[in-house]
């Protein structure tokens, strides 16, 4: 039996596994993260030329929508609700609600000067401010933007403030419950981007705006929501980024929230290529020399700059390309509102030269005067992250169990896409050391630039059972079970000796893979699919250097789902256990949503079919110790387990158990 560290009925501790490697100062992943990153910056360059930018603009634009997921919904009624306002000197603050998909609607601050207009307008996206657009510093940009003659909406992003999974206690909209939209193959930035195009519809609509004069800004993740929204939606004709601005390269490795992810973004552009999209139209781009992220460092801010400014000299518009930097840290300091006045007067106004502008003193309203809805009445359209991912896992999931012939092969295939499988990937070379305490200690050196450490004691000819752990071999207890049979103990991708400090010292308080789940789909890769493809490798050596007749594999929670995959892709696969597994990714608790790490979340895992998908393509007979929901509770699964294997004709079977004690 193996089990997690702490149990101890029928289990001897393994407290000292031996180590394969003596020094552990080394950083694989780090390194190979980093130069990965720096090779797909160099080779994702803005055509300096108009005309090659026209052919390729369209194309990324394409790619960029299919990888968000974002939508438009330009005939969708906007239903615009006001349920109260507050009347100040020339102008007035209305507490409003809008429709930005069918059935979601979207709570918001509508910023609206005296008079008849039409006047110019502005989004004000928000970053990671307590309160969204309640917020102080969010606030603030409505009130200078409205008594400088701006109509300004400031709508809540996705999931945060007013539209957080309780209305009276606002979340953090990221980690594992922003990532839970990839399994039904959405994405946080996609949502936010489809709000935030609707933000220019209602602004469009408005009787007292001007739509060829509408404008954007935020700062931090409202920057970024600037960026991509200015991109996507030519109806925005100047927009000011505020500390939000770099290279996606300085993502890799470092501290960014899911909203700001674009799964495979690197394998297509940089981040000057979506500030190209944006050119000819005017941008201001503000950041903080105080700066304490690595990824919107002026310095990184910078590339990006000088990559897109020979296009937007080539389209003769080099005069709305600028940058500012402020001796300030992360924030929208008043400084930058009025380099954001200056700039909007010049390019929404045909006013001034662009230089700031100086702030008309204001008064900030009591956050909880400007909330939509009284606490305990919000109507169920305002729709919250747990509640969509349960509804459109709830309807993917329904075709997968009304199926009653599917095509197991073509299955196959898309979960290798799901997974992001390299399969070009073989092993190069095996290094062996010493052995010691009766282990043989190894590392498969990969084609991709891995070394995966592994622990090996020989048994019965021929079989072997391949043990994982999501804490690496230390988090290892191992009884009698198998006894007389081969063991061989791999630190996966991330884990035991294969960890990265980095990632792990980034990801702070934080989910574990946190950084390496996000870094890893900027590149076009999972670290589950990274797992998988360890386990092939280790498989492989198996089978070719070990003559190996009969696989198990063990694996706990996140990785006993890596060892499922890995069977419903292979034949040479007997047994699989799963001890603490998830049987399904339907969303199903908020408060325990991050039950497990984040190297759990596949993209578009739910659209392909689930975890009862997988066990009925492997071969194995499948054996579940302790099965629990995606976030932890109590299952009884059997039921479609059976009737999922029947319509694909799997030949395993699957057995559910109790947990080990």
């Amino acid at each position: 039996m193996l089990s997690a560290s702490g149990d101890s009925t029928g289990s001897r501790p393994q407290d000292h596994l031996p180590k394969v490697f003596r020094d552990q100062s080394v950083d694989l992943i780090e390194k190979a993260l980093r130069r990965e990153a720096a090779v797909a910056y160099q080779t994702h360059p803005v055509p300096a030329d108009g005309k090659t930018w026209a052919g390729h603009r369209e194309e990324l634009l394409s790619r960029i929508r299919r990888a968000s997921g974002f939508r438009q919904y330009p005939s969708l009624p906007l239903d615009l609700q006001e349920t109260g306002r507050i009347d100040r000197k020339g102008y007035s603050i209305r507490r409003v609600a809008f429709r930005t998909r069918p059935g979601v609607l979207t709570t918001a601050s509508l910023y609206v000067p005296e008079g008849k207009g039409p006047f110019p307008a502005v989004v004000s996206l928000h970053g990671h401010w307590y309160g969204g657009h309640t917020a102080e510093i969010v606030q603030s940009i409505g009130h200078t933007l409205a008594l400088n003659g701006y109509v300004c909406l400031s709508p809540d992003a996705w999931g945060a403030a007013e539209r957080s999974t309780d209305h009276e206690n606002y979340e953090y909209h990221g980690s594992s419950l922003g990532a839970s939209l990839m399994d039904v193959g959405e994405t946080l930035l996609g949502m936010q981007l489809t709000d935030n195009i609707r933000a220019v519809d209602l602004l469009a609509s408005l009787p007292y705006v001007d739509p060829a004069r509408i404008g954007a800004t935020g700062a931090s993740g409202g920057g970024n929501q600037t960026m991509w929204l200015t991109a996507v939606d030519e109806r925005i004709k100047a927009c000011v980024p505020v500390v939000s601005v770099g290279t996606f390269e300085a993502y890799i490795l470092n501290s960014n929230c899911v909203c700001e992810l674009l799964p495979d973004g690197l394998t297509f552009t940089e981040e000057a290529g979506v500030l190209g999209l944006i050119a000819p139209r005017a941008m201001k781009i503000c950041n903080a020399m105080q700066e304490a992220n690595r990824s919107f460092f002026p310095s990184e801010m910078m590339r990006s700059y000088e990559a897109v400014q020979p296009l937007y000299t080539s389209l003769n518009a080099r005069e709305n390309l600028s940058y500012q930097l402020f001796n300030r840290p992360h924030g929208y300091w008043p400084e930058v509102r009025e380099a954001m006045l200056g700039w909007f007067d010049l390019h929404l106004k045909s006013a001034g030269h662009g230089a700031p502008k100086a702030e008309t003193p204001f008064e900030l309203v009591p956050p909880e005067q400007l909330l939509v809805f009284p606490a305990g009445k919000r109507p169920a359209e305002v729709v919250t992250t747990p509640v969509f991912c349960r509804k459109q896992g709830e309807e993917l999931r329904a075709g997968l169990l009304r199926e009653k012939n599917g095509n197991s092969g073509a299955k196959r295939q898309e979960l290798k896409q799901v997974l992001r499988l390299d399969e070009t990937a073989s092993i190069h070379k095996v290094h062996t050391f010493s052995a010691e305490g009766g282990w043989e200690r190894l590392a498969i050196e990969t084609t991709d630039g891995k070394l995966i450490p592994v622990l090996l004691r020989p048994g019965k000819a021929g079989e072997y059972v391949i043990l994982t752990h999501p804490g690496g071999k230390d988090s290892l207890h191992i009884s009698a079970e198998y006894a007389g049979k081969g063991l061989v103990v791999v630190d996966l991708w991330g884990t035991g000796e294969s960890q990265s400090a980095l990632a792990r010292s980034v990801d702070g308080q934080l989910p574990p893979f946190h950084t390496l789940a996000r870094s890893a789909l900027w590149l076009g890769r999972t670290v589950m699919g990274e797992w998988v493809g360890d386990l092939q490798r280790v498989g492989e050596y198996l089978r070719q250097e070990r003559k190996a007749t009969r696989l198990e594999i063990d694996g706990t929670k996140e990785t006993g789902l890596a060892g499922l995959f890995y069977a419903a892709l292979s034949e040479n696969i007997a047994a699989v256990t799963l001890r603490e597994s998830p049987t399904s990714y339907l969303f199903d608790n908020r408060k325990t949503v991050d039950h497990f790490n984040m190297a759990i979340h596949l993209p578009g895992l739910l659209n392909w079919g689930d975890v009862s998908l997988a066990a009925a393509l492997s071969q194995a007979t499948v054996v579940w110790y302790g099965a629990v929901s995606i976030s932890g509770g109590p299952v009884d699964p059997a039921k479609e387990y059976d009737s999922v294997r029947v319509a694909y004709k799997g030949q395993g079977k699957t057995i559910f158990k109790p947990a080990t004690k």
